[in-house]
């Protein structure tokens, strides 16, 4: 596949700043893993022991619900509906108090560390942990698929290369 004239490929900095990011970006997750040896219970790996911040939690979930469809669709959302897709950042933002505010201090108070701990004590039953583990393992490997396709996508527009080396 060659560059169409409008589409310029990579430049030798651009190469140079992507594998700078995927560097970074590894090195952060090999720090971790390599110094992250306090974590020895559940409760302090998935809860940090209940002595973190707002902050870095606010962060954390920011981080979680970004992605490349997040980043690409949004600005195309926008151009095609106009201020209409505003609607959806309100409704999410008055979502998020309200969860925040109803949902959070009952699972806090419970001491549950996730959702599926919460509807085994509340429904008294193993089966339906695992029936929500299972519908949400589903999910996440559908999303998945779109989320590594999306970005694949904007690289392939100027990596200029077969998909599956973009998806790879």
């Amino acid at each position: 596949m060659t560059a169409s004239p409008d589409v310029p490929g990579f430049s030798i900095a651009d190469y140079v700043i992507f594998g700078l990011l995927l560097l970074v970006s590894a090195s952060i997750g090999i720090w971790h893993a390599c110094t992250g040896g306090k974590q020895r219970t559940t409760g302090e790996f998935l809860m940090a022991n209940r002595m973190m911040g707002p902050i870095p939690v606010a962060c954390s979930l920011t981080a979680s619900f970004m992605s490349a469809i997040t980043i690409l669709g949004t600005p195309a959302e926008h151009y095609i509906h106009g201020c209409m897709y505003s609607l959806f950042g309100i409704t999410y933002a008055l979502v998020m108090i309200l969860s925040a505010e109803l949902f959070m201090p009952i699972f806090y108070k419970l001491k549950v560390t996730s959702a599926y701990e919460y509807l085994e004590f509340r429904f008294n039953s193993k089966f339906v942990r695992v029936l929500g583990s299972a519908t949400f393992i589903c999910q996440m490997v559908l999303y998945m698929g779109i989320a590594i396709y999306a970005p694949s996508l904007a690289l392939n527009a100027v990596y200029v290369h077969n998909i599956t080396v973009c998806v790879t």
